[in-house]
């Protein structure tokens, strides 16, 4: 997969999670961050690019700041959707 399927693929699960906490089902939520957590470790062992490196390990730190932190970055449900949707749609011009 390319890198932007993968990354498309970690805001699926992102988007997920985000469903899951807006309705309360904190088990859900947290079933959906680990994916998306793996999909992130997963995606790092295949990168060479230095500065796709370094951008992914950043989104690994504001996930885990959103979902387990204090939000420190201020991440909202809508920067979420924002950062992501460019990756969905470059996933698509690819297919």
């Amino acid at each position: 997969m390319s890198l932007s399927e993968q990354m498309a693929n970690i805001g699926s699960e992102i988007s997920r999670a985000l469903k899951w906490k807006k309705k309360g089902n904190e088990k859900y939520c947290l079933k959906s961050t680990v994916r998306a957590l793996e999909l992130i470790s997963l995606t790092l062992e295949n990168v060479t690019v230095k500065s796709h490196i370094k951008e992914i390990t950043r989104l690994r730190e504001v996930i885990v700041d959103y979902f387990y932190g204090n939000n420190e970055h201020s991440s909202s449900e809508d920067s979420w959707e924002k950062y992501f949707n460019h990756f969905n749609i470059a996933a698509r011009k690819k297919t």
